[in-house]
């Protein structure tokens, strides 16, 4: 399984952070996606497949994204990608994480 090397967000995602950023006072973007990646992640359904595009000047390295907990991040991701997948390599784990990071943004939108 191939790592991640850039999360790149979409104009809506961009929009809905700043919001975010607002409400929370939390400034970095990153720590709201791991928030938001996590909120996802808790659920145990499938968030919906969709084509989300990477079009707003947002983008991070997994390990700015991750932190010094690059290494967990990255395992529970794994985990859930190979649970989702059962080793059909159905979608891209890139893909994986971005529907996650939809959901996640949109649950934890809602959620204030």
């Amino acid at each position: 399984m191939q790592g991640i090397d850039t999360i790149r967000l979409s104009e809506k995602q961009k929009q809905q952070l700043i919001i975010l950023k607002r409400k929370t006072g939390i400034e970095n973007w990153n720590v709201l996606c791991r928030w938001a990646l996590c909120m996802s992640l808790a659920d145990p359904t499938i968030p919906p497949k969709e084509d989300i595009p990477s079009d707003s000047n947002v983008e991070m390295t997994f390990k700015t994204f991750a932190g010094e907990y690059a290494e967990v991040y990255f395992t529970l991701l794994k985990e859930s990608y190979r649970k989702f997948t059962k080793g059909t390599g159905e979608i891209e784990l890139s893909t994986f994480v971005k529907i996650h990071l939809n959901r996640g943004i949109n649950l934890y939108n809602k959620s204030l």
